[in-house]
């Protein structure tokens, strides 16, 4: 046990002989530690590890409180790994085991360096390092790390530091070296392998540099590929084993929704999950298709789904646009639960952030008040700006007789994810439309998309290069009635074929 795991009680335990021995500044420091140490306690804080076999971290004499289960320890003693996969349901844990895995490397190797890589950097930020099981929350008060966030770094009291990295930035993992990382949910990384590439190679320092991984699983390749890694630890549990330490609402808004489902199998219960017969894409056809850049768009599009009109009250909000090369492309995938407002909001925010031509909407089934609000949004945030060009879409037919042309359009090759988009994926790829008639929002804002892009794109030469004449905030008029992508500007490629 390192000094900085003792209880009051065992630093009460040092003999008095001891004590009388001690230079003045080591007894102030003891008493320093007690108090630090009485904080914790006082904040209901406990010794995370136990030893006791099959703990299922509920409180038990020596462990006054909620800490580690079984499944919560890192491997064993003498167990050779690399790669620690702990592949886990939503609600288990995850992030306070792999941040109390963190904080004790840094503990165990002083003046070490450390990588903490989340899937954005907010990510990173909000739930690694600040969030309520993160590292600041996890590490004890004889212990606490200095956090720098303009510096993106944590610096331990040992001279132990770790940098924190976001996957949507892989190529900033190109230059620097650690001992150790953590990476937290991977298959949410939208650079996927890119980014655990960066992070690999920066594995270089110490005798044995060492990743922790704490992710809810998807069936990707990396993520098979670890499973079978010889020299990767395999940890698995569900949501169920820590359900005694979530909020009762979590049964009820989650639990009791998805328990049984399709995606509650993923989510919940941590199952890998392959293709699922019926299912309106097969993953297989996702993953062929899966790009990490695309080339110049042509017609750029922000879709919209409200919250509603399909399976989990999220509204759905996907850009992508249809390439030079023919094919179309989704680039980015901002759905959430939001009221009305917020998702106006948010709908905006990613029209200017990706310079997009137009707006897709559903109106159907009692949303006619959607356009409305996106115009009224629109007018606060940019007064005296003449709003942008909106397209509406009507639904006459059945969820899966609207969807077929676009499974068919990505089944040709002919649709690329530009990175990974995990729920969208996971909608796509589990929603059965014979077991469930409610489409998810997600899925539905990207059909509303790609059907768009097909009516714009799907015979030979069409006459609209962008859908309106002068664009607020853009480059200047379109071309209207002359061959796509004549009259526009000549744009070098940027991220997403544009430039940022």
């Amino acid at each position: 046990m390192t000094a900085v795991e003792l209880t009051p009680e065992e630093l009460a335990l040092i003999s008095p002989q001891a004590l009388a021995r001690m230079p003045k500044a080591d007894l102030e420091r003891i008493e320093g530690l007690l108090e630090l140490l009485a904080q914790d306690m006082d904040a209901g804080k406990v010794l995370w590890l136990c030893d006791v076999p099959g703990c299922n971290g509920a409180a038990h004499p020596g462990r006054p409180g909620p800490h580690a289960r079984a499944n919560q320890r890192p491997p064993a003693e003498g167990i050779d790994w690399d790669t620690w996969l702990l592949l886990a349901g939503r609600g288990f844990g995850k992030s306070r085991t792999g941040a109390e895995w963190a904080w004790r490397k840094a503990d165990a190797m002083p003046g070490s360096r450390g990588a903490l890589v989340g899937p954005t950097a907010a990510d990173t930020r909000d739930i690694l390092v600040e969030g309520e099981s993160g590292i600041l929350a996890s590490a004890p008060s004889t212990f606490r790390p200095l956090y720098e966030p303009s510096k993106r770094k944590l610096t331990y009291p040992n001279g132990s530091v770790q940098h924190l990295y976001s996957a949507d930035e892989p190529d900033r993992m190109r230059g620097p070296q650690h001992h150790y990382g953590w990476a937290d949910e991977l298959a949410a990384w939208r650079k996927l392998q890119y980014a655990w590439d960066m992070l690999q190679m920066g594995m270089r320092l110490g005798q044995h540099p060492q990743v922790c991984v704490t992710t809810t699983p998807r069936p990707l390749p990396l993520i098979k590929a670890l499973i079978k890694d010889p020299l990767a630890f395999v940890t698995k549990g569900t949501t169920y084993d820590n359900l005694a330490n979530l909020a009762p609402t979590f049964r009820r808004a989650v639990v009791d929704k998805y328990e049984g489902t399709t995606l509650g199998k993923q989510e919940l219960d941590a199952d890998i999950l392959d293709d699922m017969p019926g299912a309106l894409i097969a993953r297989a056809v996702i993953e062929r298709n899966r790009v990490d850049t695309c080339p110049e768009l042509l017609l750029t599009v922000v879709s919209m789904d409200p919250a509603g009109t399909g399976r989990g009250d999220e509204t759905g909000i996907i850009g992508g646009g249809h390439g030079a090369d023919g094919r179309d492309y989704i680039t980015h995938d901002e759905s959430a639960k939001l009221s009305p407002r917020e998702a106006a909001k948010a709908v905006w925010r990613l029209y200017e952030r990706i310079d997009a031509d137009c707006v897709v909407y559903e109106d159907n089934q009692g949303k006619e008040w959607v356009r409305e609000v996106l115009r009224s949004v629109w007018r606060e945030l940019h007064p005296g700006r003449d709003t942008p060009v909106m397209h509406n879409v009507t639904a006459t037919k059945g969820k899966k007789l609207r969807a077929q042309p676009v499974v068919m359009r990505y089944e040709q090759n002919k649709v690329s994810h530009v990175g990974v988009f995990g729920e969208l994926e996971d909608q796509y790829t589990t929603w059965i439309p014979e077991e469930d008639q409610n489409s998810p929002d997600r899925v539905d804002a990207a059909v509303h998309l790609v059907t768009f892009l097909m009516k714009r794109y799907g015979q030979g030469v069409v006459s609209v290069a962008s859908p309106h004449g002068v664009r607020p905030g853009g480059r200047g008029p379109a071309a209207m009635g002359r061959p796509v992508g004549f009259g526009r500007p000549s744009m070098p490629p940027g991220r997403f074929g544009r430039p940022t």
